[in-house]
């Protein structure tokens, strides 16, 4: 403790978010030997309305780390096609069966699951600490050097030292903010409204994205009920509440026919969640004894759902340069950068993937003009061969990370 009674402690990398990046890198450094603690700021991981997939690469990683098949002992769904209806139309656009991984289909698993088992295998190592409702409000400074971070927690405020601060609290980074990391807005032409509707054994059995003038829907078969996305124009909420809640069920049944004897279970507007979609990235990730990952370094839209997979990415590819430098002392810029330089490609490419889909279709579509079926998506259902392509982009995105 300090003169004034707050808590100081010294570690070689405090990580600060527990989401998908910060958990992974926690478990992959401490697993090196690096003595890591992790900050989340809520009391659980309890959340619902997350990003569920766990793509290929995901799995991939969990194989080379020995974990694959204890992980898959918690209950989870296989999916293998991806199909999409656009207004009558039904079209198969990737098929994971061919991938070049151990597994080859996506898991459909919560995201407070995945956290949990991180956090389990964690702390089977003396050097993985996790710190719940410990919430980042402020970095320390020596010179231009961040020495650590101010945390304030329901038994006193903390002070962390470390040789190494890393950013992983998500889009909303309190890290990158007080950094004054500079963002590059890339802009985003909609936002996602989640909800849960119960599902029925006679129900389509994969996931499926329905498409009609001016509204998207898309449902992810969680076994007892859909979790559902409804893409509405950006910034639209509002209104679409004003209009009022009758006319929203409606707009669920018109896309999902087979739904109307269960829209109802949408009783208030507490039932449905908004996202707000940013797509943005830093132009520099780190500093010096700073380094941001995941969304906190670039901010992915929900299209394909490859936002947590890639922080996976960040976080294997980060251990893989960091864990040997943290073992040792200072972690430099020229190793920070290095990190960056890695992942910075990969990033740029399908967050350029996602704006094309952005622009090209989705904007299309929330503006309410004429639905047809694009070419390139009737020759990837036409040629069954070809659905690998999208399959390879979602499942292993470019330049996968694989664990030393």
């Amino acid at each position: 403790m300090d003169s004034q009674g707050s808590e100081t402690l010294q570690v070689r990398c405090c990580i600060v978010g527990g989401g998908p990046a910060g958990m992974m890198l926690g478990f992959l450094l401490a697993r090196a030997g690096v003595e890591v603690l992790v900050l989340e700021k809520h009391a659980d991981f309890l959340r619902d309305f997350r990003g569920d997939t766990i793509h290929p690469s995901t799995l991939e990683v969990m194989h080379e780390l020995g974990l694959l098949e204890e992980f898959l002992k918690r209950p989870h769904q296989k999916v293998q096609l991806v199909r999409v209806q656009i207004e009558d139309t039904l079209l198969t656009l990737a098929d994971f069966s061919h991938m070049p991984t151990y597994c080859k289909f996506v898991a459909l698993m919560p995201q407070w699951d995945f956290l949990n088992f991180l956090a389990e295998q964690g702390r089977r190592f003396p050097t993985f600490r996790l710190r719940m409702q410990a919430e980042a409000t402020d970095l320390i400074r020596d010179g231009r050097r961040i020495t650590g971070v101010r945390v304030k927690a329901p038994d006193g405020d903390l002070e962390v030292r470390a040789d190494l601060v890393v950013g992983a609290d998500g889009r909303r980074s309190i890290i990158r903010e007080k950094a004054g990391l500079a963002v590059t807005d890339l802009g985003a032409p909609m936002d996602v409204l989640w909800m849960r509707l119960p599902r029925q054994s006679t129900d389509p059995a994969q996931l499926l994205g329905r498409v009609a003038a001016g509204r998207m829907l898309v449902m992810i078969d969680r076994e007892s009920y859909w979790q559902c996305a409804f893409v509405i124009p950006k910034g639209a909420f509002e209104e679409i509440r004003q209009r009022g809640l009758e006319s929203f069920r409606e707009i669920i049944v018109e896309l999902a026919p087979f739904l109307k004897d269960r829209v109802a279970e949408l009783q208030d507007w507490d039932d449905i969640k908004l996202l707000t979609v940013a797509v943005d990235r830093l132009n520099e990730w780190s500093k010096p004894g700073l380094l941001c990952i995941g969304d906190a370094a670039h901010a992915m839209s929900p299209i394909g759902g490859i936002g947590i997979n890639l922080a996976i990415q960040d976080a294997v590819a980060t251990a893989n340069i960091l864990a040997s430098p943290l073992r040792s002392g200072l972690v430099g810029e020229q190793e920070l950068a290095k990190v960056q330089k890695r992942r910075e490609l990969p990033t740029r490419l399908m967050q350029g993937l996602q704006i094309l889909v952005q622009n090209r279709l989705i904007r299309h579509v929330l503006s309410g003009g004429a639905i047809k079926p694009p070419w390139i998506m009737r020759l990837i259902d036409r040629w069954p061969i070809l659905r690998r392509i999208p399959a390879r982009l979602i499942g292993l995105g470019i330049r996968p990370e694989h664990v030393r």
